[in-house]
């Protein structure tokens, strides 16, 4: 069942149930406030029997010293006839609560008459013959008689107005109900109007289209989490483009991984079938064994750096404080003597937060990818300098340069901006990545400023030492 439904039910229920009591104790109330009324008017008019009933009975001439009851019955006989066009109705009894006198049609039994007590007026409502009344009873004193009068008073009417209201009010309550579901009905509609929003979007993800999002229709609890839920696909759609790209990363490193795989292995395998398949003079033989050595080398650091990408992954690091200085004073030593480049060295002296061998390898690698990207004797900077945010390490040359749409890829495995360029000095585009994961481990990036012809500059920060930041 719908929730809508479930809602408007509920609704007409608890209308339905509101509308029911407060009826009923309204018509019962307006019938108990009419019965009293008509009681307290029959208890009056008793009263003021019992006065006419005594006041006739000291009038009567007395032959006897107590009035007969033939007496008594024409006194009770004169006071009907003389409220003839009311239509009351009363019964005289004795001493001994016997009945002397009834009006015709007075046939209401003893049971209140018996209860009776002197300076006691008792009333109470009988159903006679299809008509309700009040019966009401008091007792008199007619000279030294103790009498008790009795009296009718019709009261059906009453009764058929409490019926009336019953009838008129079930006919209000269904055309309430009626009113109420109708516009219950546009409520429940405009209220459920944002979880079907919502059931609208999830559908439609669920179908595979993530970039859809719910209309915010309100600023309550359901704006707030047809809000909510739109964060959630924002960060499930992310999720979803962010794993796709790993799918599709993973895939096109195992791709690269075989074509860089097949081309030093094709050439192994030729120069190696040459070899063993024919005799070669000692010229052809050295440069065959060459190629297959120089691949293997290859090979070999392709596989170093794969190795060393898949620990850097897995292993947790511990950092230590190592001066700057000492860091530039062994990649001075190491590549100053190259003599094809042309290097610059400067730092300012730091004490820096890292693991000195893995920074060193980020270090190595940049400057490697510099001599590559430049000419013969080209020259390479590598600088160290304080900043804000603390201590930034720059490599840069004067080479050929990346492209930009290049830059956001030449971090990933095995891609290579200039293929040919790379191999013919044994590269195999994994330098990049590994230093991207170094830098990961050390809460750092690797920032990359580039111009074609003209050179780029990588960079990264590292943190200063607490003693030195202090």
């Amino acid at each position: 069942m719908k929730f809508s439904l479930k809602l408007l039910l509920s609704t007409v229920m608890v209308l339905a149930a509101a509308l029911g009591f407060t009826g009923y104790f309204f018509v019962n109330y307006v019938f108990e406030t009419s019965l009293s009324r008509e009681a307290r008017q029959a208890l009056d008019e008793n009263s003021i029997l019992r006065f006419a009933f005594e006041t006739a009975a000291l009038n009567v001439p007395t032959k006897y010293d107590v009035l007969q009851d033939h007496t008594l019955e024409q006194i009770a006989s004169n006071l009907e006839t003389s409220g003839q066009r009311t239509g009351r109705l009363l019964r005289l009894s004795g001493e001994e609560k016997n009945v002397l006198y009834a009006s015709e049609g007075f046939e209401a039994d003893s049971a209140l008459l018996l209860q009776a007590e002197e300076n006691v007026r008792s009333w109470q409502v009988i159903f006679l013959s299809g008509r309700y009344y009040v019966q009401t009873v008091s007792g008199l004193h007619a000279m030294d008689r103790m009498l008790y009068l009795e009296t009718l008073r019709d009261v059906s009417e009453v009764f058929e107005e409490r019926e009336l209201g019953f009838v008129v009010y079930r006919r209000v309550t269904v055309l309430m109900l009626a009113l109420g579901a109708c516009i219950m009905h546009f409520i429940a509609s405009v209220l459920t109007r944002p979880i079907r929003q919502l059931k609208k979007a999830t559908k439609r993800m669920a179908a595979g289209e993530y970039g859809y999002r719910a209309k915010r229709l309100s600023a309550d609890e359901l704006g707030q989490l047809t809000r909510d839920f739109n964060r959630m696909a924002q960060a499930l759609e992310e999720n979803m483009k962010e794993l796709e790209a790993q799918v599709q990363d993973r895939e096109d490193f195992v791709a690269a991984f075989a074509h860089e795989l097949k081309t030093p292995l094709t050439s192994i395998i030729g120069y190696a079938d040459m070899l063993r398949s024919r005799r070669l003079d000692e010229e052809k033989s050295f440069l065959s064994a060459n190629y297959i050595y120089t691949e293997g080398k290859r090979l070999e650091a392709m596989s170093l750096r794969l190795l060393d990408i898949i620990v850097t992954k897995r292993q947790k690091v511990e950092f230590q404080t190592v001066s700057v200085q000492l860091l530039f004073d062994y990649l001075q030593e190491m590549f100053t003597a190259r003599e094809d480049m042309e290097f610059l060295f400067s730092c300012e002296e730091a004490m820096v937060s890292m693991e000195a061998n893995l920074i060193k390898t980020v270090l190595i690698n940049l400057v490697d990818n510099a001599c590559k990207a430049s000419e013969e004797h080209g020259r390479v900077a590598v600088t160290g300098k304080r900043e804000d945010a603390g201590y930034r390490f720059a490599v840069q040359d004067h080479g050929v340069g990346i492209e930009r749409e290049e830059i956001s890829k030449i971090t990933k495995a095995f891609y290579m901006v200039d293929k040919s360029r790379a191999r013919s000095k044994n590269g195999a585009g994994l330098g990049l990545a590994l230093c991207v994961e170094i830098l990961a481990l050390h809460g750092s990036r690797l920032k990359i400023e580039s111009e074609t012809g003209k050179g780029s500059r990588f960079s990264f920060v590292l943190p200063m030492a607490e003693r030195e930041a202090v």
